[in-house]
């Protein structure tokens, strides 16, 4: 994303896929043979028209990203995922593997199927490996949706960074796909947050408090995010391989070699079409509160990033469930009221700010599934019951499986 770029001219969408056998869903980690057969020869990504191909740090993780910047948040670049989802789809099926969907694999036992990236960019994935071990949830089952929105400037840095550290804590009632692990309905309705959250905290300046903390401009960042992070991991980190602003595990990140912050709290849905659907009402509630519609923009520094934290622990947990009964935070999203669940507030800022300005079908009807029925968390554990068998998940996320490719939403 160009760095020129001002505030909501353009969007970056990045969809992580896990890639498994077709038969047994088992991990299958052929994602470079799938961009080989793709490029004609060894690669670590490539482009084909609006939509590019990357390697992930598992072997079984291939991710599908726009192009450089997208004006587009609509059904057509969602239908651009599709096809190529389907592309992907294909090649697989010669390695006896297809596409599946959601945050986290169901059945995955990391310690033992764990297969990290071994080509381009090995170093970079050995050094977490060895200060972090990247053989476990947290690291090699977990599948996201990368929001990036571009910003010039410390004024709009400013802007766009506040206004988005509210928004973070609502986005497991949206966009939560991961309510099993091990062959086990885990009771909390976002578990890759869960485990995410947890993966560096031996080194805590990394990830912090999730939600990050007010900044103000480029340099208050450097100073207060990304140099406390150098320092910590340096003694692990000789080699400084590390040292970079992608170290950053926040839930937002200032990435300033592309202009523009990262949003990565949302799990990748069943469909693009509803991680579409989801990026652009993310997108239309971040310009709103960035735009000050509601509250003044010293009113969003003053927001505690530890009761933001507070909230985001619960909608980690309970999804569209969570009760929201901070003030200030209601007030902030423009709730007239003394508390809200998270599915209440959607429907309020979806109602307010989107809606009426989405064609009937497409997005629109992937927004009103998701308010309606549920976070794609709450549709899979209704699906396959509180104590499910094998062969039930394998079903359901067969099912999940097929709706990536015909960009349909699961609605069970």
């Amino acid at each position: 994303m160009a760095s020129h770029l001002h505030l909501f001219a353009a969007y970056g969408i990045e969809l992580e896929y896990m890639l498994v056998d077709r038969q047994t869903l088992a991990v299958a980690p052929v994602c470079d043979r799938v961009l080989a057969a793709e490029a004609g020869e060894p690669v670590t990504e490539l482009e084909r028209g609006p939509i590019g191909w990357s390697n992930e740090l598992a072997a079984h993780v291939i991710e599908l990203k726009t192009s450089g910047p997208t004006t587009r948040l609509d059904a057509d670049k969602a239908a651009d995922f599709t096809k190529d989802l389907r592309r992907v789809d294909e090649l697989a099926a010669t390695f006896g593997a297809r596409v599946l969907p959601t945050a986290m694999h169901p059945l995955m036992d990391p310690a033992r199927e764990t297969i990290l990236w071994s080509h381009e960019g090995k170093p970079v994935y050995a050094a977490y490996d060895r200060i972090f071990g990247c053989s476990g949830h947290g690291w090699s089952n977990l599948q996201s949706c990368h929001l990036n929105l571009p910003f010039h400037g410390d004024q709009e840095l400013h802007r766009l960074h506040s206004a988005i550290r509210p928004v973070l804590t609502l986005l497991p009632g949206l966009a939560a796909s991961s309510p099993i692990v091990e062959g086990k309905v885990t009771g909390v309705l976002d578990t890759r947050l869960q485990v995410y959250r947890n993966n560096q905290r031996k080194l805590g300046s990394i990830i912090g408090k999730v939600v990050p903390e007010a900044v103000t401009s480029a340099h208050d960042y450097e100073e207060h995010i990304l140099k406390p992070m150098y320092r910590e991991i340096a003694p692990l980190d000789p080699e400084g391989l590390l040292q970079h602003e992608w170290l950053n595990s926040r839930g937002a990140i200032a990435r300033f070699d592309r202009g523009a912050i990262e949003i990565r709290l949302l799990d990748v849905q069943e469909t693009p079409r509803a991680d579409l659907a989801i990026a652009r009402l993310v997108a239309e509630t971040v310009r709103a509160l960035a735009e000050q519609r509601w509250v003044p923009l010293t009113e969003l520094d003053r927001l505690s990033t530890t009761m933001l934290a507070g909230v985001l622990d619960q909608t980690i947990t309970r999804a569209e469930h969570a009760v929201v009964e901070s003030e200030p935070l209601l007030r902030a999203l423009g709730y007239d009221g003394h508390q809200a669940t998270v599915e209440e507030l959607w429907t309020h800022l979806a109602e307010s700010l989107l809606l009426d300005r989405l064609p009937a079908e497409g997005l629109r009807g992937a927004l009103v599934t998701i308010l309606g029925r549920g976070t794609l968390a709450s549709r899979i554990t209704k699906a396959v019951g509180p104590k499910p068998s094998e062969q039930r998940i394998i079903e359901v996320y067969g099912a999940l499986a097929d709706c990536a490719l015909e960009g349909q939403l699961f609605v069970p």
